[in-house]
């Protein structure tokens, strides 16, 4: 059986890593002519200079077979590219299926060139909503599950989501590969060491801060008042913000250079870096979705910067709260009382979310074809 994975940014891969490695785990054990041959796509979406071959190495993910270079470039400019390049290399090597992640630019190109081949299509993190349909990665999943042939779930939440759409068939609700990879990202980065005291960081006398979303980078209005309250919580402890380029940019290009100097700012981080800094936080502030996860994975409490989530579970059980931009809310959040631990989330499963993917896979694949 011949895999294809489609991937473009540095999370994708994070995601990718617990299924690449049980896909090995299976082809140990199997014989030849069982064995599953996993070629990653890589569409060049985002550049990472951390992503190195050791990246690779530590979480065992196959380095890519294909780098298409796509990036830099408008949405539909990107998508289209992204399509066009896609389908070449699915026609020549001629999977059993593609696996695409998540909700970038990457995820729907790929599942929109797979489709049109008639290959079955697996969506990992389906069913997710936001409802805010101004943000370009709602409709690259909204659009993405509406072809795909596996939908699999993190969340009970997902699956009722695709229920309302008329989406039933194909659903399987696996848990998150999130938790399978913050598992294993954990072990490596108490292994690693180093972190705290490259940036001269003490555990829990920090804050850990990113800024990254285009509806709060794009506008100087909310991305100067989160960086008000970043100040502002920077008197009483300090934050620390790996800059994200395009927001360096955006806090340039508005202005705002006086405020970020307020706080700690350092460069983007390599991934180990980053759970490391998660680990030891004693809030995390973020617009990010996966860091939202992440958070509760480490049993740090969340503030998440934007007007909703998709991940509601996280609220529901204590470990996050919503904020929006607003300086005032955002300060309001970080006084209350912090939990000492919020409630467990029993849906998103026990790290073994890929081991149920990969079954459904084997199970369900030569149904689906023939």
């Amino acid at each position: 059986m011949k895999i294809i994975t489609i991937i473009g940014a540095r999370p994708q891969f994070i995601k990718a890593a617990p299924v690449s490695r049980v896909i090995k785990q299976y082809n140990e054990t199997s014989l030849d002519e069982d064995c599953i041959n996993e070629i990653i796509i890589h569409t060049g979406q985002h550049f990472d200079k951390n992503m190195s071959d050791i990246f690779f190495e530590q979480l065992e993910i196959p380095v890519p077979e294909y780098n298409l270079g796509v990036k830099a470039v408008s949405h539909g400019a990107m998508t289209g590219k992204m399509l066009e390049k896609t389908e070449a290399v699915l026609m020549a090597e001629k999977p059993d299926m593609v696996m695409v992640y998540g909700d970038t630019n990457s995820t729907l190109a790929g599942a929109l060139a797979a489709s049109k081949l008639k290959i079955p299509v697996a969506h990992i993190e389906a069913g997710l909503r936001s409802f805010n349909r101004e943000m370009p990665e709602e409709i690259n999943r909204i659009l993405t599950d509406h072809i795909s042939d596996f939908l699999f779930c993190p969340t009970l939440q997902a699956v009722k989501h695709l229920m309302s759409e008329g989406i039933t068939k194909g659903v399987f609700h696996v848990g998150d590969v999130m938790y399978d990879a913050a598992l294993q990202a954990a072990q490596l980065a108490d292994k690693s060491g180093g972190t705290m005291m490259k940036f001269g960081l003490e555990p829990k006398h920090y804050f850990l801060a990113t800024v990254h979303r285009a509806e709060n980078t794009d506008d100087k209005e909310r991305l100067g008042s989160i960086l008000l309250a970043l100040a502002e919580l920077n008197k009483t402890q300090k934050v620390v913000l790996p800059l994200h380029p395009r927001t360096a940019d955006r806090i340039s290009g508005f202005g705002l250079n006086d405020i970020a100097g307020k706080l700690n700012l350092i460069d983007p981080v390599s991934f180990l870096d980053m759970v490391c800094l998660e680990k030891n936080a004693s809030v995390i502030l973020t617009d990010s979705g996966g860091i939202q996860k992440e958070a509760y994975f480490h049993s740090v409490p969340c503030i998440t910067l934007r007007d909703e989530t998709e991940w509601t579970e996280t609220i529901d059980a204590g470990w996050n709260i919503l904020a929006g931009a607003e300086t005032n809310r955002i300060l309001a959040a970080a006084a209350q009382e912090k939990p000492a631990a919020g409630s467990y989330i029993s849906e998103y499963g026990d790290g073994r979310s890929a081991e149920k993917i990969l079954n459904c896979i084997l199970n369900n694949l030569f149904h689906l074809r023939f």
